[in-house]
């Protein structure tokens, strides 16, 4: 931010913002907006969502207990218009009380609701009209270029501590005098096809809009544009890898395949077999295949891959698959290894816990080409796993590798097709756009449709009813799992520990069962002991953190017991659930929690309701949103300031349709009317490196 607008300490809170230039304030979006140009009076305003001005009556601060006896402070503004009352009610914010005074004039905007047949608004944003001496307009704005509130539409920004509301609008107000007058960089023929305003009167109205219709009318320029960039990397970066790039041009249907084929003990789904077709016409075609496979709780991922890898071992390659963790790996060298075996098709594991000894002879094998296929983790990114050729590349759950872990896994196969698979159901907006590149093949049939699972919620209180399921799952000789949400006691964070809870029920509760735990923290080995003792039912409950979420399957497991189940998301539930209910026998899960949040009391209402992985992943999205659900690891993915991936799968679809046109047309934007758009994405692409790793 340039020094004529703010000093050091406040360029370094505008950073804590994600603000750093002029061009990202300016597409700084308000979150909402005060429309002062219709305020309701308070005597007739309906219940919902409004704005009204009044003056401060009184204000009232009291203290009272709230549940489970926790001290709980109230403060509460009554405003006044000579036609009723309306009370703004804040909880634990006791600085309330000194911020607003007696004849105030407020502007009040929230969620309006009548409670003991008051008219109420709990948390209103508050704007000062005027100070109650002198009527005059508020000093929080009384430097401000926009004159005097009233009949204006007011933008609200996201600020930080230190920033008010009123000192950023003033800061974008500076910027817009200064900046707004840009030129237009989309083709006029976008322009005019998608009905979008121009960008300079966007930059302006998304933030002072003379009206609401204007905001939206304005967000949505911003919005496409946000869009139209980001696809037009991914319509590159495809482009680049499916039509430029020599790969390998695999021969499916080989001798190795059709062993496969004939050996497998059922028959493909539906789902399966499409994905099998999509994925071997991309790897017999000469570009990279470049796909991503999407897949339900237990619909057979692990088979599709299966096919893959017999495909390029068929064809004079070699392949690897890499889970992010060592008990997946493991799981799937168990499923597939004897199938290997049984049809002559070499194979290795490579993991943390491989000794210095069997690694040494594997790396020597795969150099020379002995080994076909290498499953594995982390450790076959290291330097010295070399392949003779490898043309295939399997990644597991991709969104738990960062991106410098993928691009050296990448770089082991020059011009490999590449296969990303996802047992967590990715919503389609984020489908498009983080994994926009890849073409997706979707599985949502299973299989084995095993007995079905009950979920139920409990609180604490009742956490002996879950007990009683778990000993009698036991004295009929089956298994359970106890997911607990943190490995050790903490003494910041209240929830149950693994390791203290694996103590304690061992020795009393289920004193007569076999218990252990098992938690990301443990050496690869011991966690292999645990896991290769539960399958074998040599272990009766296992109390394990999140490291079971995905992939495991022990068809003799039937009970789950998920305790501060409210800590978790709905994908991540559904995929813990998904754990058991696999074989013959029907699964049971407790959630157990004390959770009165709404978001929790949503996320298990919908867990009740459908099993359908899909659509719980978009109700994922929309309670937690895309930076959470892609998690941190995900660094260097363009980040959007405007658009919604929750709400704009219609301007993302447009998007996409759009760039990939584009790029088809002309692959370099050399068009004149894509000038100003070219040097955009081109320092766009430089910026954002990982659209340019390759695969």
């Amino acid at each position: 931010m340039r020094a004529r607008y703010v000093d050091a300490g406040r360029a370094k809170q505008l950073e804590a913002l994600g603000i750093q230039r002029v061009g990202d304030l300016l597409h700084h979006a308000p979150h909402r907006y005060l429309d002062l140009t219709s305020t309701a009076q308070l005597g007739v305003v309906q219940p919902g969502e409004a704005t009204v001005v009044g003056t401060v009556y009184e204000v009232v601060k009291r203290i009272t207990r709230g549940r489970g006896g926790k001290r709980l402070t109230i403060t509460e503004v009554t405003l006044v218009d000579g036609t009723g009352t309306l009370i703004g009610v804040w909880f634990n914010q006791p600085w309330v009380e000194a911020t607003y005074k007696k004849g105030q004039t407020l502007a009040f905007s929230g969620d309006i609701k009548y409670r003991s047949g008051l008219k109420q608004i709990i948390q209103p944003f508050v704007e000062k009209i005027a100070d109650e001496a002198t009527n005059a307009p508020s000093q929080q704005d009384a430097s401000n270029t926009e004159g005097r509130h009233m009949g204006k539409v007011l933008p609200v920004h996201g600020t930080t501590e230190g920033l008010s509301v009123g000192w950023l609008r003033r800061l974008v107000a500076a910027a817009l005098d200064d900046y707004a007058q840009v030129s237009e960089y989309l083709p006029a023929s976008i322009v005019q096809e998608r009905e979008l305003a121009p960008y300079s009167w966007a930059l302006r109205n998304l933030h002072f809009p003379a009206h609401l219709e204007g905001a939206q009318l304005a967000r949505k320029r911003l919005a496409y544009g946000e869009l139209l960039d980001l696809q037009l990397l991914i319509a590159r970066r495809r482009y680049r890898m499916t039509r430029e790039a020599v790969g390998h041009a695999h021969k499916p249907f080989g001798s190795l395949h059709q062993s496969l084929v004939e050996k497998l003990p059922f028959a493909l789904t539906e789902d399966q077999n499409q994905a099998v077709n999509e994925i071997l016409d991309d790897m017999a075609s000469q570009h990279p295949m470049q796909r991503l496979l999407l897949g339900d709780v237990g619909t057979g991922k692990t088979v599709v891959a299966a096919h893959a890898l017999t495909v390029a071992a068929d064809s004079g390659g070699q392949a690897t698959m890499m889970a992010p963790t060592e008990v997946l790996a493991q799981q799937y060298a168990n499923k597939l290894g004897p199938l290997f075996d049984d049809m002559g098709l070499s194979w290795g594991l490579l993991t943390g816990s491989t000794t210095p000894a069997d690694r040494e002879v594997l790396l020597q094998q795969l150099a020379a080409g002995e080994i076909k296929i290498l499953f594995g983790t982390h450790a076959l990114l290291e330097d010295d796993v070399q392949f003779q050729q490898m043309t295939l590349a399997v990644v597991d759950e991709q969104h738990r590798f960062g991106v410098q872990q993928r691009k050296s896994l990448h770089a082991k196969g020059e011009s490999a097709d590449v296969l990303v698979m996802s047992a967590t159901p990715i919503p389609r907006t984020l489908t498009l756009t983080a994994f926009g590149d890849l073409a997706a093949s979707y599985l949502r049939q299973r299989p084995i449709a095993g007995a079905g699972i009950t979920t139920k919620k409990i609180k604490f209180s009742k956490i002996a009813d879950a007990y009683d399921a778990i000993h009698a799952a036991v004295n009929e000789g089956r298994q359970a799992y106890i997911v607990c949400a943190l490995v050790e006691e903490s003494s910041k964070i209240e929830a149950q520990s693994a390791v203290q809870m694996m103590e304690e029920l061992a020795a009393g509760e289920f004193s007569n069962c076999k218990v252990e735990v098992l938690t990301g923290r443990m050496k690869p080995a011991e966690k292999a002991q645990i896991m290769n003792q539960f399958r074998a039912g040599k272990i009766d409950i296992l109390v394990s953190t999140t490291v079971i979420e995905v992939g495991v399957d022990v068809h003799n497991a039937t009970v789950m017991m998920v305790l501060d189940a409210d800590r978790y998301g709905l994908a991540q539930l559904h995929q813990l659930r998904g754990r058991v209910g696999r074989g013959k026998h029907s699964g049971e899960v407790w959630l157990v929690s004390d959770s009165f949040s709404e978001a929790a009391k949503e996320r298990f209402a919908a867990l009740l309701e459908t099993d359908d992985g899909f659509r719980l992943a978009e109700l994922d999205l929309k309670q937690r949103g895309a930076g959470e659900l892609l998690g941190t690891r995900q660094s260097g993915i363009a980040k959007l300031k405007v658009a919604d991936l929750t709400k704009d799968e219609d301007l993302i679809e447009a998007a996409r349709q759009d760039a990939f046109a584009l790029i088809a047309d002309d692959p370099k934007l050399e068009a004149d009317e894509c000038a100003l758009l070219r040097v955009r994405i081109d320092a766009l692409e430089d910026k954002y490196e990982t659209w340019k790793v390759a695969g």
